[in-house]
């Protein structure tokens, strides 16, 4: 061996207060953005549509947020999370300024927190990552945190901080593209029937769609973002775990359960943030993802145009839960404790721009 490669950073590598610049910027492309769509089947217009997106004010169709989410997040994967079993959650995550094809993204982490845990081999490290454009102007920036690995599981490195974070994102920290104009919102492109107006408080949509996950699919969708976490990859490495076998990136559960929700949501304009999110549980090929979506909160923005709506979209593995009920939570009969159902595998609380109905369209 020639000490030339890196085998990533385990548990006890990680400072407190260090920032990594990540390698390797990526330019995005419109294969890029085709690709996405391919892999995930999102049918948004804003992202699909150049002549949609300028008749609302941008250049042309932007890139979807969370392709910028993904290809922002493969960038931190080497440094942060390469030795990861599992990413845990997600706080605090907003989406900045618009993404174009032709723009080059890189980005920073910081190390904010890490602790150990029960489990001697792993411990958990939490991180604050943030994505620029070539111009230096902010596109993201998220709170995460990961379990990681640690190379010497037989001793304790005294690790026990957690950091508080924000509940949610900030309705002042929601950034409105400026350019936007929905005076010429044409609800024919998008197909959907509903606006900012006609969502309650407290009602759910059920998704009617299930998307089965192949192999080759995931792994594609993953390569995309350049997320080398060997997880996701490695079945020799993988069948020595308590899984026995390759973990689906949480990350393209989200796309999955994000894509499936447009029916129901034909008009959300873009995310604004997530203010939570949870992998509940791991997902496999052949799994196939159901989702519904309940609306916690409506917020006016202060526009006569749009609204936000805060959204808990929960992913669920191999069950229709139009046609069978599958509580979020359940008790675990051996511990006492309530736990997800092993069912779900996304609990996400995100924020989306949403339409207020015209005149001209009651």
């Amino acid at each position: 061996m020639t000490g030339k490669t890196r085998a990533g950073n385990f548990f006890e590598d990680f400072r407190v207060g260090h920032v990594f610049q990540h390698a390797v910027p990526r330019t995005i492309t419109e294969g890029d953005v085709a690709l996405y769509i391919a892999l995930t089947g999102d049918r948004r217009a804003l992202h699909c549509s150049r002549e949609f997106a300028r008749s609302l004010g941008f250049e042309r169709e932007t890139v979807h947020d969370m392709l910028v989410f993904h290809m922002v997040f493969g960038r931190a994967v080497p440094d942060v999370s390469l030795n990861s079993p599992a990413n845990l959650g997600y706080a605090d995550v907003r989406f900045q300024r618009p993404v174009y094809t032709g723009d080059t993204l890189r980005a920073e982490t910081e190390v904010i927190a890490k602790r150990e845990t029960s489990r001697p081999d792993v411990g958990i490290v939490w991180v604050h990552t943030r994505g620029f454009n070539q111009r230096d102007e902010p596109v993201l920036q998220f709170y995460r945190w990961a379990m990681v690995n640690k190379s010497d599981p037989k001793t304790a490195t005294g690790d026990d901080d957690s950091p508080e974070l924000p509940k949610q994102v900030a309705v002042e920290d929601m950034m409105v593209p400026p350019e936007l104009d929905l005076a010429k919102f044409d609800p024919v492109v998008t197909g959907g029937d509903y606006f900012w107006d006609d969502y309650e408080v407290g009602e759910r949509i059920q998704h009617p769609q299930g998307l089965t996950v192949e192999d080759a699919e995931h792994q594609s969708a993953t390569r995309l973002y350049q997320n080398n976490a060997r997880v996701h990859f490695n079945e020799v490495l993988q069948k020595k775990s308590r899984l026995g076998t390759r973990i689906i990136y949480g990350g393209h559960i989200i796309s999955l359960a994000h894509a499936i929700s447009f029916d129901g949501l034909e008009n959300a304009i873009r995310i604004l943030g997530f203010n939570a999110g949870a992998h509940a549980n791991p997902t496999v090929a052949g799994d196939t993802i159901f989702a519904w979506t309940d609306v916690l909160e409506k917020a006016d923005l202060g526009r006569d145009d749009a609204g936000a709506l805060r959204l808990r979209l929960v992913g669920v593995k191999n069950i229709d839960p139009s046609e069978e009920d599958v509580p979020l939570r359940v008790t675990d009969p051996e511990k006492g404790r309530e736990q997800y159902h092993p069912n779900v595998v996304l609990d996400l609380d995100y924020t989306v721009l949403m339409p207020k109905r015209r005149e001209d369209q009651c």
